[in-house]
């Protein structure tokens, strides 16, 4: 079946990376009177399902916020079931990756997985290190405040111990103590389920993201949904502090 927007999207125009808040698993899975974990197994073959989208249309980067630190307070039967779901699906994708010249990255404090998250994800980065059609990062046991933080840390042990004088200090110079650092910012940033919040997520990168939110819950947000944030992306003026008449 032929897609009404991605038939509209101008290719020479596509964001070059692209910021998901997936939300709503657990309120799709209520309304269906299904449990929540069920819900959870949905919003990935929701994100398998946008990967492809963004591959398709030229995408470079693809940041999907898939666990926050906030999240390790949820119930602990559902932790581990994330836990659970994020191994199987690792296993399942790496394969897929590789086919289609995906690379995984990962940001955000992987010492509070798992061992066998860890394992899993660290072998699925190294065998798609060499792929460059994509890149997806995950953002797992991930805190915005959580990396300026870091950041802040680490410049602070660097003025201290003398290897960076505090004048040298600069938006470049901070950009590269972040988990991104190297990954462009984010062009877009889209959030599903109805929540209008940037909810920790990057708030650094994201100073001028456009922002583009939906009532739609995540396990319902596939192809067509995607291909419409483009297109609804691709009618916005990027001025990025100046004029109209000065991007002109």
């Amino acid at each position: 079946m032929l897609s009404m927007y991605k038939e509209q999207i101008d290719l020479t125009k596509v964001p070059k990376h692209v910021a998901i808040i997936m939300d709503g698993n657990g309120r799709w899975a209520k309304e269906k009177g299904l449990d929540r974990v069920f819900g959870h197994k949905e919003g990935a073959a929701a994100f398998s399902d946008v990967t492809e989208a963004a591959a398709e249309i030229g995408v470079k980067y693809l940041t999907a916020y898939a666990f926050s630190t906030e999240n390790w307070n949820r119930p602990q039967a559902e932790v581990e079931a994330l836990m659970s779901l994020l191994v199987s699906t690792i296993e399942k994708e790496t394969d897929k990756l590789l086919r289609n010249d995906i690379r995984l990255c990962c940001i955000g404090d992987l010492s509070r997985l798992p061992k066998p998250v860890n394992e899993k994800l660290q072998g699925c980065i190294e065998r798609t290190a060499h792929c460059q059609r994509m890149t997806i990062v995950l953002a797992l046991s991930y805190s915005a405040k959580w990396e300026i933080l870091q950041a802040v840390k680490s410049i602070a042990s660097e003025v201290k111990n003398g290897n960076l004088n505090v004048e040298d200090i600069c938006d470049d110079v901070f950009a590269s103590h972040l988990n991104t650092n190297g990954i462009p910012d984010p062009d877009l940033l889209i959030r599903t389920s109805g929540e209008s919040r940037i909810s920790n997520f990057l708030l650094w990168q994201i100073a001028y993201s456009e922002l583009y939110f939906t009532t739609v819950n995540w396990p319902d947000f596939r192809k067509e949904e995607f291909f419409k944030a483009i297109c609804d992306y691709q009618k916005r003026e990027r001025r990025f502090g100046k004029t109209s008449e000065q991007i002109k």
